[in-house]
């Protein structure tokens, strides 16, 4: 079992269930999915870009990312339809939990000027995202092999019912949120 999940099983969900007073062990909100999603909308016509932004994604996420095409053709944007525009990556079970703890205990600290994520950013069914401006804070990226620094957004969905139930599922997990 990974570090992560064991915190979730022997520490997350007995404090969940004295908070919010669930009766059954099924009620307690889990994490179901992390999705990181890559903009690429640059790297349309240079294929090398691409294929280094795709290799960079799967490094960090352990998991072969899927390219994005787009589904029409945008005159203003230069976008014709099929083209690659993206790429994105969901991750569940181990996987998740292993990017989860590392996002959580190595990659979040070294953003510069950190002070926590914002508690505003729900979706109002449980969901968290946020994103990051750099990759570079991931450990695995090589600093002097990076083509472009490149952005990134980063999505929990769990099983949560209302924003407070899911804000209290990530905090006992270990997302640092601002104070």
């Amino acid at each position: 079992m990974t570090r992560l999940k064991d915190k979730y099983v022997n520490e997350a969900v007995p404090a969940l269930k004295e908070k919010f007073g669930y009766k059954n062990p099924m009620q307690v909100p889990k994490l179901v999915k992390v999705v990181i999603n890559m903009g690429l909308g640059d790297c349309k016509d240079n294929s090398k870009l691409l294929e280094a932004a795709v290799n960079d994604m799967s490094i960090i996420s352990g998991q072969h990312p899927i390219v994005t095409k787009a589904k029409k053709s945008v005159a203003n944007f230069k976008v014709r339809e099929g083209q690659s525009v993206g790429a994105k990556v969901t991750l569940r079970a181990d996987r998740m939990y292993e990017f989860c703890d590392k996002l959580f205990n190595i990659a979040l600290p070294r953003v510069r000027d950190f002070h926590g994520l914002n508690n505003h950013s729900f979706d109002g069914r449980g969901n968290y995202a946020f994103g990051i401006r750099e990759q570079l804070i991931f450990p695995e990226i090589e600093y002097d092999k990076v083509e472009a620094v490149r952005g990134m957004d980063i999505m929990f969905v769990t099983t949560a019912q209302t924003d407070e139930e899911a804000h209290e599922l990530l905090a006992q997990l270990g997302l640092p949120f601002e104070r």
